[in-house]
């Protein structure tokens, strides 16, 4: 486990771990939610990549600049969040190989994000659709799929349902209020993506509605890409994080089968 600096400030930073063995190992991504809050790190993420690790994939568990008070932990929102996690991913090609001594399998990469880190994953996923003057447009290591756990993942409807107690419209900042900038930021806007898809959802879930990915995977097929729903019949929103639940167990096998 070895924590990597992408950036001057204090939360531009990652923790990779790699696994036992000899690799080539394909990577995850790991993104932490919280409302792109500073209230909420990294450490939430920690278990659950640390059990990718222990099935056979090298883990990337990002921090990036959130929205907050706090000037030290805070600095983010709209674009500079997107940029960070844009950033550190692509920190893999040179940073991330010299670290694992070349055996990253940079072919299948993934990303996982839980609730506002599934915005970060499906955006990061959608990197590939970007404007050539957008933040993070044009990746240096693209995405060959990701996993929404509960995810974000249209933007104008969560501002209209008012998610977090404002916490999209804190996230977009001043662009809240223009549509075709605040599309660069949203994953459903950024379709077709050209990658494999997996939105994990219970029914309980009482943060992010579900319509957030029955949206997304609707659009994301009209448009021709492979997006898949599973829908878990009575779980809410944090059990999907919990490393001791079946909840997180289906979230792992659809991580294992898009890097595999």
């Amino acid at each position: 486990m070895t924590v990597v600096r992408y950036g001057s400030h204090p939360s531009q930073y990652g923790v990779l771990s790699l696994p036992d063995g000899r690799g080539p190992w394909p990577v995850v991504v790991v993104l932490h939610g919280g409302f792109w809050r500073t209230a909420y790190g990294a450490d939430l993420a920690s278990d659950l990549a640390t059990d990718l690790v222990r099935h056979g994939l090298a883990a990337w568990n990002l921090e990036y600049r959130r929205v907050g008070d706090d000037p030290d932990r805070g600095g983010g929102g709209w674009p500079a969040t997107c940029v960070d996690v844009a950033a550190a991913v692509d920190l893999l090609a040179v940073t991330g190989q010299s670290l694992a001594a070349g055996c990253l399998d940079l072919s299948r990469v993934v990303a996982i994000g839980h609730s506002a880190g599934g915005q970060l994953a499906g955006w990061l996923a959608g990197r590939g659709s970007l404007p050539a003057d957008a933040p993070g447009a044009s990746p240096v290591v693209p995405l060959t799929g990701f996993v929404s756990q509960a995810g974000v993942l249209d933007l104008a409807l969560a501002l209209e349902n008012n998610l977090g107690s404002g916490a999209v419209r804190n996230f977009l900042g001043g662009w809240a209020g223009h549509p075709q900038a605040r599309s660069l930021a949203c994953p459903s806007a950024l379709l077709p993506m050209s990658v494999l898809s997996m939105c994990v959802h219970g029914t309980a879930d009482d943060d992010v509605p579900l319509d957030q990915s029955q949206r997304f995977v609707a659009a994301a097929r009209r448009a021709g890409d492979d997006a898949r729903l599973l829908v878990l019949p009575g779980t809410d929103h944090y059990s999907l994080i919990d490393v001791t639940s079946p909840a997180w167990a289906a979230c792992r096998r659809a991580v294992l089968d898009l890097a595999r």
